[in-house]
């Protein structure tokens, strides 16, 4: 009776089994069938979260400022209101600071950028027609005069560049982007989301904390929070050193060209800190890009000495500024860099590019541990064999010993 119930019981686990792997192949058949509006929904769904994924990373942050202030207003002696309510008054604080610095970008940095860039566009044409005549005035030799180049030059020829880069259809242009990317409320529920979660972000990550641990055994759970903690810091000093070695490179190449004359020396240095987010490659590309528009506005000469003075500046970054910013390394090799800008450009565009290395800095840490976490446990599979070994020829020993204690006391 026993063995039937036991055959009845497997016979039901089995169609079970084969009911929720048909459901699950209807279900990808039909996601595939519908990929469109799934995709639709998918981004319907983005766009909604948006200002509650932009708060939570504005919160990310300034975390690390919110809580270094906060620290500083509990060390006060008395328990006074600045003691009690210092999270709230940190928060604040941050948020202060930080609209200080927009109000100064804006007041000093962004005027700036702007006119260079309408100043940059309006002459866009020009500089192109000054390309053509020095192209034509190049010998017949010339790499410039070789088919591949003049083939090029005419598709560019018959693109009618002042439709695209006109000061209105710029103009235009921003106008959509900002349209799209933020709105009043948008931008009224990103600011109030973030400054929800700096406030209570202890009751956020207790919570976080307690699913956890409901949901999985200790020893996942403590796993899981040691790599989350890893894994936060790295992406946090990434993140926050990156914005502010992109600043600090910003004003230093703009002073630089500003003083030697280069002509568009906010602008350019303004890219050239934005580029320098992407390691690597962003360095490369914008120098590159500098270099071209100062032939034409300012020669081949102040081009070359713009280039050295930037260079030179983003090797002191490399070795002096950003080490010390970051502090501890990443500890990734450069090809193992560059293979993530890599992928991560051709998958994810510049947000992958930018994200890459954080990213992959992750995935090298959880493949370390496991290969540590492998590497122990074959240390102990093969420490017990070699115990269990000397067990057995302990006991092999003792019973030959035995033996011939017994055959001599019978001689």
């Amino acid at each position: 009776m026993n063995k039937n119930k036991e055959k009845k019981n497997e016979n039901w686990k089995n169609w079970i089994a084969i009911f929720i792997v048909g459901l699950l192949l209807i279900l990808v058949y039909k996601l595939l069938d519908n990929f469109t509006q799934i995709g639709e929904w998918i981004g319907t769904l983005f766009s909604v979260l948006a200002p509650f994924l932009v708060g939570l990373l504005i919160a990310y942050l300034l975390y690390m400022p919110c809580r270094g202030i906060e620290n500083l207003y509990k060390k006060t002696k008395k328990k006074n209101f600045i003691h009690k309510h210092a999270r709230a008054l940190s928060v604040a604080t941050v948020y202060i600071i930080a609209l200080l610095i927009i109000i100064i970008a804006l007041t000093f940095v962004i005027p700036a950028v702007i006119d260079s860039a309408i100043e940059f566009v309006n002459n866009i044409q020009n500089y192109y027609n000054q390309a053509l005549q020095a192209i034509d005035q190049l010998p017949a030799e010339s790499f410039f005069k070789s088919e591949i180049v003049t083939n090029a030059i005419e598709k560019i020829q018959n693109i009618d560049l002042e439709r695209f880069t006109s000061l209105e259809s710029i103009i235009s242009y921003l106008k959509g982007a900002v349209n799209i990317v933020s709105g009043v409320f948008n931008a009224f529920v990103t600011f109030v989301v973030s400054i929800y979660i700096l406030v209570e972000r202890k009751q956020i990550l207790n919570f976080l904390k307690r699913l956890c641990r409901a949901i999985f055994k200790k020893d996942t759970y403590l796993k899981l929070g040691t790599y989350f903690n890893r894994s936060n810091e790295i992406f946090f000093r990434f993140l926050a050193t990156q914005f502010l070695d992109a600043i600090i490179v910003g004003v230093l190449t703009s002073i630089a060209m500003s003083i030697i004359g280069v002509r568009y020396a906010v602008l350019l240095g303004f890219m050239i800190g934005l580029f320098n987010l992407i390691p690597y490659f962003g360095a490369i590309i914008a120098v590159i890009v500098a270099v071209i528009v100062t032939i034409f506005t300012g020669g081949f000469g102040k081009a070359i000495v713009m280039a050295i003075v930037v260079i030179v500046l983003q090797q002191i970054d490399a070795n002096v500024i950003n080490p010390k910013i970051v502090g501890s390394s990443l500890k990734m090799s450069p090809l193992l860099v560059i293979f993530a800008v890599t992928v991560g450009g051709a998958y994810f565009g510049v947000l992958g590019m930018f994200l890459a290395v954080p990213i992959m800095a992750v995935i090298k840490l959880l493949v370390t541990e496991f290969i540590e976490y492998k590497n122990r446990e074959n240390c102990k599979k093969r420490q017990n064999k070699t115990e269990e070994q000397s067990k057995e020829e302990h006991v092999e020993l003792l019973e030959k010993n035995s033996i011939d204690i017994e055959k001599k006391e019978k001689n």
